[in-house]
């Protein structure tokens, strides 16, 4: 970080013509002063891209808290020792081409974390012990990043039927590879009472019954005294699902917590919608002549496509694009599929580069969406799922998005199977529960990668 600040700095005076002025003395002080600036804000925000169970929000999050901590002390540094230039737009210019650099820099060294850890270095081992399905999902959790670089010994547990179908299942699409079972959850505390080394690897993941605190306790104690790091995972089946809130001196349980709402963040939020909506809109208009022409060309009928979709609270909503398919009967009734013949040649290539989806900025300006958010459903989905999935409705809690934590992990497109929507819920529930402006950053820069890497989903 340092080596790319002082390029930057260095680019700075060579480019910048107004502080050709400047003396040995102040050239000495603004360099010195950034450079201390960012010893400060190192401490701080320090890169963590070798941390294991850490996102690319997090990183992204992390290095602009960098860069405005390292900008901002420099600036009151500079202003301390009286420093006479202005100074004010210059910093800031600085950080932007700083930011920037170091993003990019991130990616790179990201790319290469990737693959050092692909190809067996650097990683980590786990043994997983548990008979319910939420082994399963930590076994996905901990594969599907390559990233992260960790490498599954075995598990302990009963038969579990299904397994492997599972497995694909709570993979998100991603095929992993079946779980190589060492025994049951009796034979692994069997194990631990043997004297001899036992080869658990560096995690152990434990997932029983609360009520075997013995259990518990001796497998944690085992994992302390073997050095190996222990966590404990709870069954979904004994969890409430309810978090603690405060109601004056009293504490209450309930089943929904969001941060969006906090009318902070509520607003943060809407502001940031009102923005990007209008840059959006203003790069649609400049494509809606060329839109107009190639759907004219290939298919009579309207430009725009609307359709009442649920949003939030439940309520009914206008949802717009441009039109992808020839006109029917079925648009409020039957999903899109693969090879829809519904489709039109133009309107296929809109699908697949979310061209489609861009008059969707006009209901996001208007408020009756977001940027990112649940992805509003049909009607008629709505009513069919609401009977199928326990917490279906939990996801209109806030307004839809024009894209979601959903879409891009792996739960975007047609719904063939059950599984398939519950897995779509239980990300948009999530993201309600988890929401910050970094993770919607996220998101978005995750879709905008699906316009260069096809999204297989995206029919």
């Amino acid at each position: 970080d340092f080596v790319v600040l002082n390029c930057v700095l260095l680019l700075f005076f060579k480019q910048y013509d107004k502080v050709s002025n400047w003396n040995d003395e102040k050239v000495n002080m603004f360099w010195m002063m950034n450079n201390f600036a960012l010893i400060f804000a190192e401490y701080r925000f320090s890169t963590i891209i070798h941390l294991r169970q850490i996102g690319a929000g997090d990183i992204l999050k992390r290095t602009v808290e960098l860069v405005s901590s390292q900008t901002l002390i420099a600036y009151l540094l500079l202003r301390i020792v009286h420093f006479e230039a202005r100074i004010g737009w210059r910093l800031l210019t600085m950080g932007v081409i700083f930011l920037l650099a170091l993003v990019f820099i991130r990616l790179i060294e990201r790319y290469y974390l990737k693959k050092l850890r692909e190809s067996g270095r650097n990683t980590r081992t786990a043994t997983l012990v548990g008979n319910d399905k939420d082994i399963l999902r930590v076994y996905s959790n901990l594969l599907k990043d390559p990233t992260l670089g960790y490498r599954i010994l075995g598990f302990y547990g009963n038969s579990i039927e299904g397994e492997e179908e599972d497995t694909n299942k709570i993979g998100a699409g991603k095929n992993l590879k079946p779980l190589n079972r060492l025994g049951s959850v009796t034979d692994f505390f069997e194990v631990l009472q043997k004297p001899e080394n036992q080869q658990l690897g560096d995690e152990l993941y434990l997932c029983i019954s609360r009520k075997e605190q013995e259990k518990i306790l001796a497998a944690s104690k085992w994992c302390d005294k073997h050095v190996v790091h222990f966590f404990y995972v709870p069954l979904t089946s004994e969890s409430l699902n309810m978090q603690e809130v405060s109601m004056n001196d009293m504490e209450v349980y309930t089943t929904f917590v969001s941060p969006l709402e906090d009318t902070l963040n509520k607003f943060i939020k809407r502001l940031f919608d009102v923005f990007c909506s209008t840059v959006f809109l203003l790069f649609t208009g400049i494509l809606l002549p060329f839109v107009y022409v190639f759907i004219k060309i290939q298919s009579p009928g309207p430009l725009f496509f609307k359709q009442k979709r649920t949003g939030l609270d439940g309520k009914a909503f206008y949802c717009y694009k441009f039109r992808s398919m020839y006109v029917n009967n079925d648009s409020d009734k039957i999903q899109a599929t693969e090879n829809d013949p519904r489709k039109f040649p133009f309107g296929n290539f809109m699908r697949k580069t979310n061209i489609d989806e861009l008059p969707q900025f006009w209901n996001v300006l208007k408020g009756n969406m977001s940027i990112v958010g649940p992805r509003p459903h049909m009607l008629a989905h709505t009513e069919q799922y609401s009977h199928l999935i326990d917490k279906y409705m939990v996801r209109h809690f806030v307004k839809p998005g024009v894209t979601g934590w959903a879409q891009v992990t792996g739960f975007r497109g047609e719904t063939k199977e059950l599984w398939q929507m519950e897995g779509r819920v239980e990300r948009d529930i999530w993201y309600i529960q988890h929401w910050s402006i970094w993770l919607d950053l996220r998101i978005i820069w995750m879709t905008v990668k699906t316009i260069f890497i096809h999204d297989l989903h995206a029919y």
